[in-house]
């Protein structure tokens, strides 16, 4: 089968600034621009209240000063709490975005996006639904939509039944048989795989079937020229400062 056109860049910064930044932040997504990365990939779930909030953990220990689910506060309750201090104290004060203002931002920097769907236990359908809705709208405008992906299969069944224009991924971090089927059902374009599920004959087999691959988290250069080598479409990285210059050379 052939492949489709393929808008997207070999490389993704990871969480926005991979390891040069608070994960899911403004600042990351800055961090990429000032790397010259031409897209990011960033996690999205809701609030108590159903506002899309860019934030991995169901939880806000690690990545904030906040305590308990994420799922269990309010937009108001969220917007208040610190996500940089964290990471290094020039970044305290760094504010938890919403997919809104994270969208403004790629927006007025031509930042290309993978937005990766990351439901809260038991908002799978939800999360899918208000996310792709979400995504549909605030990139409307824009030449290239969102790539959006999941873990969660029910998620990225409910998005596609809500905006079948965006274009979906399906993340594995163990291989399923059945990928092609999967994909095929949901009209999928990629297949994005922890790097370590990917051989040569998994990709060449995914290509075929007229599906790209994506792998996640690439950063050392000679695995990732590995990876490459085989056909692989794309690369999730934390080393923004040093990953594509080792690849240039």
């Amino acid at each position: 089968m052939m492949l489709s056109p393929w808008p997207w860049p070999t490389l993704f910064a990871h969480r926005g600034g991979g390891a040069l930044a608070p994960e899911n932040t403004l600042a990351g997504m800055l961090k990429a621009v000032e790397h010259r990365f031409a897209a990011v990939e960033f996690d999205v779930k809701l609030s108590r209240d159903r506002v899309c909030i860019v934030l991995h953990d169901d939880t806000l220990e690690r990545t904030t000063n906040g305590h308990g689910a994420a799922a269990g506060q309010t937009w108001e309750q969220l917007a208040r709490l610190d996500a940089g201090s964290w990471f290094g104290p020039a970044f305290a004060g760094t504010a938890l975005p919403t997919l809104e203002a994270v969208a403004a931002c790629c927006l007025s920097h031509d930042l290309l996006v993978n937005a990766e769907i990351k439901p809260c236990p038991g908002r799978e359908v939800e999360t899918g639904e208000c996310v792709a809705s979400e995504l549909a709208r605030l990139w409307r405008a824009a030449p290239v939509l969102p790539l959006v992906s999941s873990f969660s299969y029910p998620a990225l069944q409910a998005a596609h039944a809500i905006s079948p224009r965006l274009p979906l991924g399906w993340l594995l971090e163990s291989w399923e048989d059945d990928w092609q089927d999967k994909l095929a059902a949901i009209d999928a374009v990629s297949l994005h795989c922890d790097e370590q599920l990917l051989t040569p004959e998994r990709v060449e087999k995914v290509r075929s079937a007229g599906y790209r691959v994506l792998a996640y988290t690439v950063n050392e250069a000679a695995r990732a020229r590995a990876l490459l080598g085989w056909g692989v479409d794309g690369l999730f990285t934390d080393a923004l400062d040093s990953l594509p210059a080792a690849l240039r050379d």
